[in-house]
């Protein structure tokens, strides 16, 4: 079964996901990452400590792991724009207050 990660992204590699320049993530492999997940990425702004901007949705098609070059523990994600939630998987939002 497929979860959604929400990650920090810092501008720069934000933007390139986004414009489709970068199809790839490289993560430290702390989180479990699978074939299928959505990485729900947040636009991080280091100097500030914020969150900027909107964020963007993509789906991992493609693992790969201790390959040689690659440090342990890391994982470079070939990844996809994500489809966007169909109302029936989008999380539950918060009541009406009647």
């Amino acid at each position: 079964m497929s979860r959604t990660h929400e990650l920090k992204c810092w501008p720069e590699p934000f933007d390139a996901i986004v414009s489709g320049r970068k199809r790839f993530e490289f993560r430290l492999d702390d989180r479990g990452y699978a074939v299928g997940d959505v990485l729900d990425l947040r636009k991080w702004d280091p100097r500030t400590f914020c969150y900027i901007g909107p964020r963007h949705r993509v789906t991992v098609t493609y693992i790969l792991r201790r390959a040689h070059g690659m440090p342990p523990c890391y994982a470079c994600m070939s990844i996809e724009p994500a489809a966007p939630p169909t109302p029936e998987s989008a999380p539950e939002r918060g009541g009406t207050g009647r």
